[in-house]
């Protein structure tokens, strides 16, 4: 059948012009890259002089006479392990992830200008940062574009090169991410209000990013000193949950120069000091928690002029600025899409359809954060500890902290606002008040914390700050204000832990080691509560309801390896789980129950599977059996597999332990859940570390480079 002619004539007009568009892709492309200069960055790498020593397990020692040397060295090697995400990572910095990934990045992108921060970075980075760490910060973007220069197979020229400048923008962003602030700002977009506006005190009754795909997640950090260990040993615990892979998960890495850092710990990639570890002295664990450091204002417009708003009686002008978020089509073309981006005196401002909104939260315009963490690898005891943390650079975050004089410490960090007292500050606030528009940040002092409890014992798992230890020794609540909106839920990962060490007595290494591995949930958590209520109903004998009623009145709360009611206990648990983490009621427990059923019933053909059948750790050809379940001490988080079988994505990531014996000398060990090569599935090193992992094993640390030179290793010199 012969093609109709006006089909034949657009088929011949797309002929023509795919060669134009081709070119024109090409020309954009050299138009994007033209900053990138390999040569360049080879000749930028002549300056480092840096050793980089892989242990068995491929893990990265790192060794230089500056700190900037290794900075250099810790880019290069986290590249030669995770190029993909680092490079993924860098229009993410720069605003620009809608110009790669497409309309999905776009909300990310008018976040980061609708915030200001990139052009706060752009503005503040030479006298916010000392040249010390301005010089970190280069020798670490300087180490990644000597990896992509040297391998430009794998680089994308129109990302580089990376910037000290990007890598500060991603500091400023990823604090707010991990205390929540994007859940507030959602809520803005919604049809309607989602939260009532607060009243004056005086006028009426004074009656909140980093899961996997939905799942929620959390972390454990846990320390006992001398007074509670059996043989006068200090030991932490230091076990923070992230996603198993991506932007997030963490990345082990061993650095020391002779300007004194020394560190064993995690990072995640694009980060360029050690986020949670230990040095020779100290050891420092990091939960997430989330104060509320977040305040939202309804504006009121100017009724004559709607660029305005009023402020104590008197109209006040928007600062506006338009920006252009570039929308990926194909290849290298985009489409420009203009957003006016307002600020107010309260903070960024937006319009929406129930009206125009302010933000204020903490850390607006704070970039100090790599200094802090600088100083905090640096410290080598509580009291460098404690000036590190009075930066109060970095918003947010629980520190767990032991040291080799047996000192133990629990901060609960945050950068909280002084509020005026009266107003219900969880509620949107009238933005025509300038009273309301706080200020100041309570000082280091005042936020609470904790130093050597009698009991010997601290321990952090994302819950209430006033249950970290033993009744006796805990903060009284009544001594902070409720302005300060600190949080009071608890997790069963508290619940259990608390009552782990308070039933313990004194406690051995082995002992305080299984505080980790711990698969229970208590009996008064909120998990088994829930789980409880299928006892209550009322089912038909036979039924497959009344069957797996049968089965759960059985369960233990354990979720070891063997259990055979777990795989049924923890599909039911996990939606309470999930919705108390969304700050939701737990759902009704019916249809979870009918579905769960019919879950496990297409999988496994009956309800008791071995829960080792159910909870796997899956990575490359390696097919493992786990323990342990969501919000239990040896926390994994899985997803469903099409067989049915879960998935392990969060939880449990990189897990650090260290300990002092009475004599101060240091041991310590560490165990990843897949392997170095986090993204390099033909490495020996992709999933080598999985099957301890799977076993709860940890591998040993050396502590010195004599002692790695010892073992199994190969070295690298950089630059080549």
């Amino acid at each position: 059948m012969p093609m109709k002619p006006y089909l034949r004539c657009a088929w011949l007009s797309l002929l023509a012009i795919a060669p134009l568009l081709v070119l024109l892709n090409l020309l954009l492309l050299g138009v994007r890259a033209a900053d990138w200069q390999p040569e360049a960055a080879i000749a930028e790498a002549a300056q480092y002089k840096v050793e980089i020593i892989r242990d068995a397990y491929g893990g990265p020692y790192i060794y230089g006479q500056r700190d900037i040397d290794v900075a250099f060295g810790l880019s290069y090697a986290h590249a030669e392990d995770d190029f993909r995400t680092m490079q993924q990572m860098i229009p993410f910095y720069r605003g620009q992830l809608a110009r790669e990934i497409g309309l999905e990045g776009a909300p990310v992108d008018f976040l980061v200008h609708w915030l200001g921060v990139r052009r706060h970075v752009d503005e503040n980075y030479e006298h916010m940062l000392s040249p010390q760490i301005r010089a970190h910060l280069k020798a670490y973007a300087d180490g990644l574009n000597y990896y992509a220069a040297t391998h430009p197979m794998e680089a994308d020229p129109r990302l580089f090169p990376i910037t000290p400048q990007d890598l500060t923008v991603g500091f400023s962003l990823q604090h707010l991410l991990f205390y929540g602030f994007e859940g507030h700002i959602t809520k803005l977009f919604a049809d309607s209000p989602q939260i009532e506006l607060a009243a004056a005190p005086d006028s009426a009754s004074l009656t909140r990013h980093f899961g996997a795909a939905g799942l929620p997640v959390g972390s454990n950090a846990f320390a006992i000193n001398q007074d509670k260990s059996t043989d006068g040993a200090t030991r932490i615990m230091i076990n923070s949950h992230q996603p198993l892979t991506g932007p997030v998960a963490w990345y082990e890495a061993h650095v020391k120069s002779n300007e004194g850092w020394d560190m064993h710990g995690g990072v995640f990639p694009g980060m360029p000091f050690i986020a949670k570890g230990f040095n020779p002295d100290i050891g420092y664990g990091v939960t997430v928690n989330k104060p509320d450091l977040v305040d939202i204002y309804k504006l009121t417009l100017n009724p004559d002029n709607n660029d305005e708003y009023m402020l104590d009686g008197k109209a006040h002008r928007f600062e506006s600025r338009r920006h252009w978020l570039k929308i990926k089509l194909l290849g290298n073309f985009y489409l420009p899409v203009p957003r006016s981006l307002l600020t107010s005196a309260h903070g960024p401002a937006l319009e929406t359809s129930h009206g125009t909104y302010a933000v204020r939260y903490a850390g607006m315009g704070e970039i100090r954060q790599p200094a802090q963490w600088m100083a905090m690898n640096k410290a080598r005891n509580l009291d460098e500890f404690k000036k590190a943390m009075a930066m109060q650079a970095i918003v947010s975050f629980n520190f767990i902290y032991a040291d080799r004089s047996g000192d133990i410490h629990f901060l609960h960090n945050g950068r909280i606002p002084k509020r005026a007292a009266g107003w219900d500050w969880q509620k949107y606030l009238p933005g025509d008040r300038s009273d309301l528009i706080w200020d100041e940040q309570i000082s280091f002092d005042e936020m609470p914390q904790i130093d050597n409890p009698a009991s010997g014992y601290l321990l952090s798992t994302n819950q209430d700050p006033f249950k970290v230890t033993a009744p006796s020794d805990n903060l009284d609540p009544s001594d902070y204000p409720s302005t300060l909106g600190l949080q009071t839920r608890m997790t069963n990962r508290a619940d259990r832990g608390l009552a782990m060490f308070a039933q313990a007595g004194r406690m051995s290494e082995a002992d305080f080691i299984a505080v980790k591995w711990d698969k229970f949930y208590d009996p008064e958590s909120r998990a088994m509560k829930y789980v409880r209520r299928i006892a209550e109903m009322n089912f038909t004998d036979g039924s497959l309801h009344a069957k797996g009623q049968k089965i759960l009145a059985a369960w233990n709360g354990e979720t070891a390896r063997d259990n055979r009611q777990a795989a049924l206990a923890v599909c039911l648990l996990s939606e309470e789980w999930k919705a108390e983490q969304a700050g939701k009621p737990a759902p009704d427990i019916a249809p979870v129950y009918d579905t769960c059923l019919a879950e496990l019933m297409a999988a496994f053909g009956r309800l008791d599977p071995l829960w080792e059948e159910r909870n796997r750790l899956l990575r490359g050809t390696a097919d493992l059996p786990l323990g342990g379940g969501p919000d239990v001490l040896r926390a994994i988080y899985g997803l469903p597999e099409e067989d049915g079988r879960l998935k392990a994505v969060a939880g449990d990531g990189l897990i650090v332990y260290t300990a002092w014996d009475k004599n101060g000398k240091q041991s310590g060990g560490m165990v990843h859940n897949f392997g170095a090569a986090s993204t390099r599935p033909a490495s020996p090193h992709y999933a080598d570390q999985a099957p301890l992992y799977a076993a709860e094993q940890f591998r040993p640390i050396a502590l010195s480079r004599e002692a790695l030179l010892k073992t199994r290793h190969t070295i690298t010199r950089l630059p080549h």
